[in-house]
């Protein structure tokens, strides 16, 4: 499985033919579903734990060896197994969430009418996703500890970037996440709460300049709209049911032949600022 992956899909950012990412997406939801299985095996466990360890640092290797009750024999069978590195399992995992967005957004109305690829047998392994998924305060923590090694905030970037697009929930955050990499002064953090607080605060002055900027832009009902937002952000989602969304409409008769539209692109910037912003807290 791992051989094929890296044989068939080496550079998953390539990928471009429809045909080929279905295959992608088959192969790869076969991994994940393996991955999960082995992940009940000690064996398991201890490979991809060696995966970060530097085999020329002596001193690691050892404190490894002793964690783990492993001997120099137990070592070299972990040296011979073959195992995806992490870096190359969250551009896969990154690829595979592209995959599915994408299919949920081209694949609707007339495109679907001109796909000739049938994606009705391809189930996306969501739920295992779900299982390994990782928490904004551990990306954010994340950010401090590799701030500490790499002191370059180019590679740092790339680096959040690839975690973050790894993630299903927390994708939707990268544009925030990099914007308060690139203007903060990260080494004046001197421990990771320090760098959470920061982002949060950052996170929530972005979210009321945005709030108001989209209120603007389509002219919402201000107060409607501050009640709708706060709401959506609170459920973790926008919802169209109900009164609410028509109530932050401007003036319009439903009769008019642009009310529909500018309802869904209302509700299609919300849904992705709820996304961006769910779970930040503060106000807007």
């Amino acid at each position: 499985m791992v051989a094929e992956l890296k044989e068939r899909f080496p550079d998953p950012a390539a990928i471009e033919k429809e045909t080929d990412k279905k295959a992608f997406t088959k192969l790869f939801g076969e991994y994940l579903k393996i991955e999960n299985a082995l992940q009940n095996f000690d064996e398991f466990v201890n490979l991809k734990a060696w995966q970060q360890i530097d085999p020329q640092d002596e001193a690691a290797v050892e404190a490894f060896k002793e964690q783990r009750y492993l001997t120099d024999e137990d070592l070299e069978k972990l040296n011979a197994s073959e195992v995806l590195p992490e870096r190359k399992i969250q551009d896969y995992r990154s690829t595979y969430n592209d995959v599915r967005d994408w299919l949920r957004r081209e694949k609707d109305g007339k495109e679907k009418e001109k796909s000739t690829v049938d994606w009705d047998d391809v189930v996306f392994e969501i739920d295992l996703l779900k299982s390994q998924e990782i928490n904004l305060d551990y990306i954010l923590e994340l950010i401090f500890e590799k701030n500490q090694k790499l002191n370059d905030k180019g590679a740092l970037i790339e680096d959040v970037r690839r975690v973050i697009r790894a993630s299903i929930g927390n994708r939707a955050k990268e544009s925030l996440v990099v914007d308060f990499i690139s203007q903060a002064d990260l080494d004046q953090f001197r421990d990771k709460a320090g760098i959470i607080e920061a982002f949060f605060a950052y996170a929530q002055t972005e979210q009321k300049r945005e709030a108001e900027a989209l209120i603007q832009a389509d002219s919402l009902n201000e107060e409607a709209a501050k009640r709708y937002l706060l709401t959506s952000l609170k459920r973790e989602y926008a919802s169209e049911n109900g009164t609410e969304l028509n109530s932050i409409l401007p003036k319009m008769s439903p009769l008019n032949p642009k009310y529909l539209t500018i309802k869904q692109s209302v509700f299609q910037k919300i849904a992705a600022f709820v996304e961006k912003f769910k779970g930040v807290g503060g106000a807007i």
